[in-house]
């Protein structure tokens, strides 16, 4: 019993870690700060946030860490270089010492690696503690990471809502603080051992609690994280947002305490005579729901080792042959993934044309959301609208975190309605073409804010069902180097994509000069930009689309085994 809730004690450590690491998420928030101190171009500036995101590229070595370090020595690691990283640039912004542009360029790069570090000790910590509900823990964990940038905004309002500089300096303490906080759960993992029927079911009922709170979180954030009512308000919502975060500790105590009385109170009461025991209808259901939750993951396990692998028979074979002879069909299944679950090294996950569908619907979907939100200080600077960024910021931050939320929707409804998650993929990535062409249509503050909402919604998404996607699609064990090959998009989109942003805001400078940081104002600062991303999201949605037709034959046969078993064990 103590084992199983000091699993849950870190699962609350990494949502305290993810929440307080996205920092790469307010950069556009002292943005334009940081662009007037260095006196900089908008290209220069957009390199800066690349070296944040070229962080990403280096992710494989956090793996590499881990194979020759304990857990907590690589969290620190990851500390310490955010602690450098933007401690050095708020040491910078506020004029303390001056750096040379190439070192400020290397502080945003060892920043953004802090981040991947801490992401890496996360997947970890979920993938070991919760294998039977790997996907819920994860998606859970990295939603809170979507929240970052208003709660850095809430403690903004609380300690100095005038400096902007006063971010990065949130941004170097804050994640070593939580650091120290999580060291204990971490040092204290239980061993891991298999689950009974009822604590599979019990951790189902407690991440279905979980994510109500999470909810909240999310829905309190919205609605208070960009209020600037004044200092003593600010410190009183700071400090709400911190009591949402502490309340998850008490929800496994509630539900221990529960099981406990079950089965040490309730069931010990006897009728005299009798052999029958008190015993509630709905402890009945619960148990049957209990044995199916476990036939379920038995029947993943089985699904990657034998059952899958039953070869097609001749008629089905003969017919897929005359199926390929049309160039759609052998756009659709050639190379096609056969099932889930099953483990590509390297060398293989490359030559998979699933894996390039996925590359290219991540690279032209949530990476363009995520480049957005760099570039979102100076968008709303360009419409007039400075005074409405931080709320922006929050804005796409709150949604981001309810689209990570809502990657978790799969596995709660499969029961009854069953989609592929690569088909979820693509419904994600539509609100993404949706809203770059809104935004290329409108330039009023409405739109901006829609256009904000429905970006932040479509890549946090992406970001949070990514990591199940990988893992399902080339295999559980090898995801921590799948995963960081898929992200590698993401340095290069965001010099792509912010390359091409810079110069067309450049092109339409109204103001400052050739030795001054330039400025730009109207609408046509980033129509051309909208209308390119737009086009791009689209190449993503159609990607996406191919790979879900590629592999809905894979996920088709998954849940029929899972049925199978489920039905054979029940």
């Amino acid at each position: 019993m103590a084992g199983q809730s000091r699993k849950w004690m870190i699962l609350v450590a990494t949502i305290w870690i993810q929440a307080f690491t996205g920092t790469n998420f307010d950069f556009s928030t002292y943005s334009s700060d940081l662009k007037s101190v260095l006196g900089i171009s908008q290209v220069q500036l957009n390199y800066l946030a690349v070296a944040s995101d070229l962080g990403k590229v280096f992710g494989w070595s956090s793996g590499l860490a881990l194979l020759y370090f304990p857990l907590w020595t690589v969290l620190f690691a990851a500390a310490i270089m955010g602690f450098v990283g933007y401690g050095v640039q708020w040491l910078v912004i506020t004029n303390v010492i001056s750096l040379p542009y190439i070192l400020v360029f290397l502080c945003c790069l060892l920043a953004g690696l802090s981040i991947c570090w801490f992401n890496t000790v996360c997947f970890v910590l979920c993938i070991r503690n919760f294998p039977a509900n790997r996907s819920l823990a994860l998606s859970l964990t990295v939603s809170f990471n979507g929240v970052s940038a208003a709660l850095y905004t809430l403690a903004y309002n609380a300690i100095n809502p005038i400096s902007t500089q006063l971010y990065l300096l949130l941004n170097a303490l804050i994640p070593l603080i939580i650091s120290f906080a999580a060291l204990i759960p971490i040092l204290r993992q239980p061993p891991l051992e298999p689950l009974p029927p009822e604590g599979v079911r019990r951790d189902s009922f407690m991440f279905l609690l979980l994510n109500i709170l999470a909810v909240l979180n999310g829905v309190y954030l919205l609605l208070f994280g960009s209020k600037t009512s004044g200092v003593t308000s600010a410190r009183l919502l700071f400090g709400g947002s911190i009591l949402l975060l502490i309340l998850p500790l008490c929800l496994p105590g509630l539900v221990y305490a529960r099981n406990w009385y079950l089965h040490k109170v309730h069931s010990s009461f006897r009728l005299e005579g009798s052999g029958f025991i008190l015993v509630d209808v709905d402890e009945l259901e619960i148990h049957k729901g209990m044995v199916t939750r476990e036939a379920s993951f038995d029947g993943y396990q089985v699904l990657n080792d034998d059952v899958v692998r039953t070869p097609i028979a001749p008629a089905q074979k003969s017919f897929i042959e005359d199926d390929n002879r049309s160039c759609c069909n052998k756009l659709i299944t050639r190379n096609q993934l056969g099932m889930l679950g099953e483990e590509h090294p390297l060398y293989l996950l490359l030559s998979r044309s699933d894996f390039w569908l996925y590359y290219i619907a991540y690279f032209c979907g949530g990476t363009i959301g995520l480049v957005y939100s760099n570039n979102l200080g100076q968008i709303a600077q360009s419409l007039g609208q400075s005074s409405e960024t931080t709320t922006l910021v929050t804005l796409y931050s709150s949604f981001s975190f309810f689209g990570r939320l809502l990657s978790a929707t799969p596995d709660y409804i499969r029961a009854k309605f069953y989609f592929a998650r690569t088909g979820w993929l693509a419904v994600a990535l539509f609100p993404t073409t949706i809203a770059l062409f809104l935004l290329a249509s409108s330039g009023n503050l409405s739109a901006l804010q829609a256009g904000t909402a429905l970006i932040g919604l479509s890549s946090g998404f992406i970001f949070a069902a990514a990591v199940s996607i990988t893992s399902e699609l080339f295999g559980p064990n090898s995801v921590g180097v799948n995963h960081n090959i898929l992200i590698t998009n993401i340095p290069i989109g965001s010099l792509v994509y912010g390359f091409l942003a810079a110069l067309v805001y450049e092109s339409h400078r109204t103001a400052g000069s050739k030795t001054e940081s330039v400025v730009c104002m109207g609408r046509d600062c980033y129509f051309l930009t909208f209308v390119w991303w737009g086009c791009l999201s689209v190449i993503g949605l159609a990607s996406s689309v191919v790979l879900f037709v590629r592999t809905k034959r894979a996920y088709q046969r998954f849940e029929q085994d899972r049925i199978a078993s489920s039905m054979f064990y029940s």
